[in-house]
């Protein structure tokens, strides 16, 4: 045994992990009304026996008009409700994994096609598409219709949905919550000065633009099952000069803290059509390492993360306390299996594989 930092356990809040790989959210595309599916059953199936510590499902709108496209899954009807419960029902039947799942809203980015179409908006007068909403009438695209302002009822709306959502959690028994706060959807353009140009208590200073956020991080701690984590996705700069940045997402984070925060989940970028993103292994660590610097709140670091030996150098060296994979969990859905071997560690692994075990790795698997 090692003692790989990348399978030592961690707490968050009451959640123990057995080790510290994360399966981030990633959208598939392939709901109905917002409903799960037979695809999210063999996707999410498979996932769960991957011997990672926590799978968070994908991003989960709060509203049918929050959905990032018509392929979304959501958790706003009772439907919605009970189609995430017969793919939780399976996956618990055969994974003790813990699951979380990602609430979100699009805003501004929201009525796209699916991406192996195209992704672009469908207008509201066309078939599939709706009207988007965001903090100001500012599109994502030229090419974008207009999102429309959101007034103080549209906003409170909002705050009901992100509860609700939180309490159809809860009786589902998920094991913890992640509020999307990057990537450019709503919470984010509530948060960057490039969408958000209210002249309200809501728009403008720092303090105000991230007052919406806030308060529905507030809403959905409350709803919440009392002790299970409620976490946050950040994007730490918008790569955009006079944009959001990694000062304001440190105030943003402390301020989450300070509100009962459990952890935060550091990504980048999202929110501008004019980003330019240096892309390559590790590109966003440093960000991650500069909030875990100023919070003791667990961090999790994602962004071109694929080779176990970089992982583990990011948490033995103290930049993270947890690594995300996404895309690269996608092409090797036993990626915590290998890791395990090549680190000389164990994960836990079905009955059904046992027999699968490679000799020279003789006690990969735990039962």
């Amino acid at each position: 045994m090692t003692g790989a930092t990348l399978f030592k356990p961690i707490t968050i809040s009451e959640l123990n992990l057995e080790n510290r790989i994360v399966i981030a959210p990633m959208c598939q595309y392939s709901a109905v009304d917002g409903q799960m599916n037979d695809w999210h059953q063999i996707h999410l199936g498979s996932l769960a026996v991957s011997g990672a510590g926590l799978l968070i499902t994908e991003a989960t709108a709060v509203s049918p008009e929050g959905r990032i496209s018509n392929g979304d899954v959501g958790l706003y009807s009772d439907a919605c409700e009970n189609s995430m419960a017969n793919v939780l029902n399976t996956i618990r039947r055969w994974s003790n994994i813990p699951v979380a799942v990602q609430l979100g809203h699009a805003g501004r980015k929201a009525s796209v096609q699916v991406p192996w179409r195209g992704g672009a908006q469908i207008a509201p007068t066309e078939l599939g598409g709706w009207k988007t909403v965001g903090p100001s009438d500012i599109p994502f695209r030229w090419s974008y219709n207009p999102p429309e302002a959101l007034d103080y009822q549209g906003m409170a709306r909002i705050r009901v949905a992100f509860s609700e959502a939180a309490r159809r959690a809860a009786r589902l028994g998920i094991d913890a919550l992640e509020i999307h706060g990057a990537h450019g959807y709503l919470l984010h353009q509530f948060l960057s000065p490039l969408s958000n140009f209210r002249t309200d208590e809501y728009g403008g200073s720092l303090e105000n633009r991230m007052r919406f956020p806030l308060e529905i991080f507030e809403v959905v701690r409350e709803a919440f099952t009392n002790g299970q984590p409620v976490t946050m996705r950040v994007s730490a700069t918008d790569w955009v000069e006079g944009g959001w940045d990694l000062e304001e997402t440190i105030a943003f984070v402390q301020a989450l803290e300070s509100r009962g925060c459990s952890a935060v989940h550091v990504s980048t970028g999202g929110l501008s059509s004019h980003q330019e993103i240096p892309v390559g292994p590790n590109y966003q660590v440093p960000f991650a390492r500069a909030i875990k610097a100023a919070t003791p709140m667990p961090v999790i670091a994602v962004g071109l993360i694929t080779d176990f030996e970089q992982a583990e150098a990011i948490l033995s060296t103290g930049e993270a306390d947890l690594i995300a994979i996404a895309r690269g969990a996608l092409y090797d859905p036993r990626w915590p299996w290998h890791a395990a071997a090549h680190f000389g560690e164990s994960v836990v692994a079905p009955e059904q594989y046992l027999r699968c075990q490679p000799r020279q790795y003789k006690s990969l698997f735990r039962a």
